[in-house]
Protein backbone atom coordinates (compact mmCIF):
# COMPACT_ATOMS: atom_id res chain seq x y z
CA UNK A 1 0.00 0.00 0.00
CA UNK A 2 1.26 3.00 -0.79
CA UNK A 3 1.77 6.06 2.12
CA UNK A 4 1.52 9.69 1.68
CA UNK A 5 2.85 12.18 3.81
CA UNK A 6 1.67 15.65 3.51
CA UNK A 7 4.19 18.54 3.74
CA UNK A 8 1.91 21.17 3.03
CA UNK A 9 -1.70 22.61 2.87
CA UNK A 10 -2.48 25.94 1.21
CA UNK A 11 -6.49 27.15 0.60
CA UNK A 12 -6.74 27.95 -2.58
CA UNK A 13 -10.68 29.10 -2.71
CA UNK A 14 -14.19 28.59 -0.75
CA UNK A 15 -17.91 29.04 -1.61
CA UNK A 16 -19.48 29.25 1.88
CA UNK A 17 -22.80 28.72 0.59
CA UNK A 18 -22.17 25.72 -1.14
CA UNK A 19 -19.48 24.50 1.86
CA UNK A 20 -16.83 23.84 -0.45
CA UNK A 21 -13.23 24.26 0.17
CA UNK A 22 -10.36 24.06 -2.36
CA UNK A 23 -7.02 22.94 -0.89
CA UNK A 24 -3.38 22.42 -2.95
CA UNK A 25 -1.70 19.53 -1.50
CA UNK A 26 1.86 18.93 -1.08
CA UNK A 27 3.21 15.32 -0.40
CA UNK A 28 7.02 14.59 0.74
CA UNK A 29 7.77 13.49 -2.91
CA UNK A 30 6.36 16.67 -4.32
CA UNK A 31 3.55 15.41 -5.70
CA UNK A 32 0.96 18.21 -5.68
CA UNK A 33 -2.76 17.77 -5.81
CA UNK A 34 -5.64 19.62 -5.66
CA UNK A 35 -8.47 18.59 -3.17
CA UNK A 36 -11.75 19.30 -2.80
CA UNK A 37 -13.43 18.90 0.66
CA UNK A 38 -17.08 19.23 1.71
CA UNK A 39 -17.80 20.37 5.58
CA UNK A 40 -21.41 19.84 6.72
CA UNK A 41 -20.37 19.56 9.44
CA UNK A 42 -17.31 17.50 8.89
CA UNK A 43 -14.69 17.58 6.74
CA UNK A 44 -15.10 14.97 3.21
CA UNK A 45 -13.18 14.82 0.49
CA UNK A 46 -15.36 15.41 -2.39
CA UNK A 47 -13.06 15.38 -5.48
CA UNK A 48 -9.13 14.82 -5.78
CA UNK A 49 -6.80 15.35 -8.81
CA UNK A 50 -2.82 15.32 -9.44
CA UNK A 51 -1.45 18.31 -10.28
CA UNK A 52 1.01 17.70 -13.49
CA UNK A 53 4.02 18.82 -12.24
CA UNK A 54 5.68 15.48 -11.60
CA UNK A 55 4.49 11.96 -12.71
CA UNK A 56 2.01 10.00 -10.62
CA UNK A 57 3.55 8.94 -7.70
CA UNK A 58 1.48 5.41 -7.92
CA UNK A 59 1.73 4.36 -11.47
CA UNK A 60 4.09 6.64 -12.84
CA UNK A 61 2.40 8.27 -15.66
CA UNK A 62 3.20 11.77 -16.90
CA UNK A 63 -0.56 12.23 -17.98
CA UNK A 64 -4.00 12.12 -16.26
CA UNK A 65 -5.17 9.12 -14.29
CA UNK A 66 -7.06 8.16 -11.79
CA UNK A 67 -4.62 6.81 -9.24
CA UNK A 68 -4.97 8.95 -6.60
CA UNK A 69 -9.18 8.53 -5.98
CA UNK A 70 -8.19 5.17 -4.65
CA UNK A 71 -6.71 6.45 -1.94
CA UNK A 72 -8.98 9.53 -0.86
CA UNK A 73 -9.47 7.74 3.10
CA UNK A 74 -5.72 7.14 3.51
CA UNK A 75 -4.95 11.33 2.02
CA UNK A 76 -7.62 12.27 3.83
CA UNK A 77 -6.56 10.53 7.04
CA UNK A 78 -2.91 12.03 6.47
CA UNK A 79 -4.19 15.58 5.79
CA UNK A 80 -6.06 15.35 9.75
CA UNK A 81 -3.73 13.63 11.27
CA UNK A 82 -0.68 16.34 10.25
CA UNK A 83 -3.12 19.10 11.91
CA UNK A 84 -2.95 21.25 8.37
CA UNK A 85 -6.94 21.19 8.10
CA UNK A 86 -8.69 24.09 9.29
CA UNK A 87 -11.47 23.15 12.39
Amino acid sequence: MHQFYVTDLQKSDTNEKLGLHQFLVTFSDKTKCRIFYEKNPDWKISSITRLLSVPCPICRRDYYCNCLDRFTDEIHQEVQDSGLLPE
